[in-house]
């Protein structure tokens, strides 16, 4: 289906479906009507895997997109899209749609910590990007040294499901914060979704959760001002207490550790209950 008529079917949609968010800690909070139609065209894209749009049930991109700020013309990086680029099948349409701009950061290879599993997924994004319908799709390099886009360029950083990555290292997610606020306009929109440890609870990224406290701690010492929290993305139903951390829970599903065998033994049936992971969804903006 051509984007055009993607489109035309997406504002019909978009007259008709009502997008509820959740109210926000802030009196700026975007509404539903801010969902636009190239926005619904996005994510109703039949370009997208059937997986992929399973996944909006746990992940509501619309909703997530709107609270964050999304519009039409901006121009958005996104921080590790991964090989699956779940978030960028939806950006980079989109972009094209609006006369945006949509830029995929990816670790750089010559950083010492990249594993094989990194390379391998930049070369599935690679193949993803050849799609005409994402447009021209800006591939640069970041490390905690820095993101290869001018200071000043860009009207969001989205980073899903990074942060406890750079948790692991002393010092790295404040090399990141301090790299988003470069790039970002004054002005411009930290948009973070990532799993989230209950407040309290003993620090423990190694099991891909980090709480609230930890990424807006970070951010504002960057310079970052939290402009708004949502729980469009909670779980009440997931404990984050997981024999394989949080890549137990679907969609990864390990019945082993990481980089181990799969276990056909293993009981799946409560993690999948459970569904995806309690999610916390934070906008961060650079003061004007």
């Amino acid at each position: 289906m051509r984007l055009s008529a993607v489109l035309a079917a997406a504002s019909m949609f978009a007259a008709a479906t009502a997008l509820a968010v959740p109210a926000a800690a802030h009196p700026h909070e975007p509404s539903a009507q801010a969902t636009d139609a190239a926005l619904a065209a996005a994510v109703a894209g039949d370009w997208r895997p059937a997986e992929h749009r399973a996944r909006d049930q746990w992940r509501h991109p619309a909703e997530s997109l709107a609270f964050w700020g999304l519009r039409p013309g901006m121009t958005v990086i996104e921080m590790d899209p991964g090989g699956e680029a779940w978030w960028t099948q939806i950006l980079a349409p989109y972009a094209r749609a609006t006369n945006g701009r949509f830029i995929a950061a990816v670790t750089d290879s010559g950083a010492p910590e990249v594993q094989e599993r990194a390379a391998a997924s930049r070369q599935r994004l690679a193949g993803r990007l050849t799609d005409p319908r994402y447009g021209q799709v800006q591939v640069v390099r970041h490390s905690p040294a820095g993101i290869e886009v001018p200071a000043g360029s860009a009207d969001m950083v989205l980073v899903a499901r990074a942060v406890h990555n750079w948790a692991r290292t002393e010092g790295r997610t404040d090399a990141f914060m301090r790299n988003f606020f470069t790039v970002l306009k004054p002005g411009g929109v930290l948009a973070v979704e990532q799993h989230r440890l209950p407040a309290g609870q003993p620090a423990r990224p190694e099991t891909g959760y980090v709480s609230e406290q930890y990424v807006i701690e970070a951010a504002q010492r960057a310079g970052f001002v939290l402009d708004g929290r949502s729980e469009i993305n909670a779980n009440p139903a997931d404990d984050t207490d997981h024999p394989f951390g949080v890549w137990t829970l679907p969609p990864v599903r390990n019945t082993a550790p990481n980089g181990q065998p799969a276990n056909p033994a293993f009981d799946r049936i409560a993690f999948d209950r459970i569904g995806e992971s309690d999610r916390m969804t934070l906008r961060f903006r650079k003061p004007a």
